[in-house]
């Protein structure tokens, strides 16, 4: 079942559900991943699929950043909800001690020993934790092994 079927499917149920939270959600990231099919001209492959979610979850999880920065919880608790109705779509989440195992797999590999070094280990590291784990981890992550 591709996301859009999925989608399509949970739109439905969060309609008979009168569950209107969720509905705008999953209408928000349809629309986002039907613009991006147009822009690319054919049906997404599951790792472009990713990559829209992906996009979504950061876009939200900057918005909540600034919101928590701001003491505006208010608009805190909606960017919450909305996080949790996207991680229902995405991959079970790499643990911190995963994605730390695999940077270090990765600096192994490429014999990295600086910051100079850091885009060979991002270039090994982010397809393996794609979509799995969040980008700024990642790196904080690379740049804490190699520094």
């Amino acid at each position: 079942m591709t996301l859009l079927e999925t989608l399509n499917s949970d739109m439905k149920q969060a309609m008979k559900d009168k569950n209107k939270g969720a509905l705008s959600v999953i209408r928000m990231v349809k629309s986002t991943v039907m613009n991006e099919q147009i822009s690319l001209g054919h049906d997404l492959t599951s790792d472009e699929e990713l990559t829209v979610l992906s996009r979504e979850v950061k876009q939200r999880n900057e918005s909540l950043s600034e919101f928590e920065k701001g003491n505006r919880e208010d608009l805190a608790v909606g960017i919450r909800s909305e996080l949790a109705i996207l991680a229902k779509y995405l991959p079970e989440q790499l643990t911190e001690e995963a994605v730390l195992a695999i940077v270090q797999a990765a600096v192994t590999k490429t014999g990295a020993t600086s910051l100079k070094d850091m885009g060979k280990v991002m270039g090994i590291v982010t397809p393996q934790v794609k979509g799995k784990a969040d980008g700024k981890l990642v790196a904080d992550l690379v740049k804490s092994t190699l520094s």
